[in-house]
């Protein structure tokens, strides 16, 4: 399996490498970072920078693709040269995917209209204007387009993907192998559950 993840300017990190991590460890798996040129690409925070090791023109028929989000995402919607190679991969992928506010990307390529899909739950009411109905789900399937929602998520989508393709055995020795075993100190990580005010202090943090 070939998954390739494009990068594009202030995408958040974790959207990448997370579901990186989890595919990257399964046996036969190669994950290419893409990006309108090789060579270095800077997060959302500006002190974080990986390199795209391929270009979009190197890789066109990957078996997966995973498009992250991050508050660059609004102006990755009017890149064409982004969108185009989502839905030209997209003709020929196993799994196209999304992490947080990739999945507005997603739709801008035009590849969600009619579909349920899940986003980071700051900007989940925007797929309406991609012609999705959102969903508030940590995991979204919608045929071979599967949504994340913010951040973490990715992972939960990455080892979801892991036990399809090959089998939930496979998938849990990954879980195990990153021990990802999810204690979290506060239980804040939704707007539904974040003590009053929270989800204010949260926007101000990724706008």
């Amino acid at each position: 399996m070939h998954v390739a993840i494009p990068l594009y300017p202030r995408f958040t990190a974790l959207d990448v490498v997370g579901p990186y991590t989890v595919l990257a460890f399964a046996p036969g798996w190669t994950v290419t970072l893409v990006a309108a040129q090789a060579g270095p690409v800077t997060d959302d925070q500006g002190s974080l920078t990986l390199t795209a090791t391929a270009s979009y023109a190197d890789v066109g028929r990957p078996d997966l693709i995973v498009v992250p989000g991050g508050p660059g995402t609004l102006e990755a919607m009017s890149d064409e040269a982004l969108l185009a190679w989502i839905r030209q991969t997209h003709e020929h992928t196993r799994w196209t995917t999304s992490v947080c506010s990739g999945s507005l990307l997603l739709g801008a390529a035009g590849l969600l209209e009619g579909l349920e899909a899940t986003s980071h739950w700051a900007v989940l009411d925007m797929l309406r204007q991609a012609g999705a109905e959102p969903v508030s789900e940590r995991v979204v399937t919608q045929g071979k387009i599967v949504t994340a929602a913010g951040v973490s998520a990715g992972i939960d989508m990455a080892l979801t993907l892991l036990g399809q393709a090959t089998d939930v055995a496979t998938a849990q020795a990954v879980q195990l192998a990153i021990e990802y075993d999810p204690q979290p100190p506060f239980h804040a990580g939704s707007p539904k559950s974040a003590p009053e005010g929270t989800s204010e202090r949260a926007l101000k943090l990724i706008v």
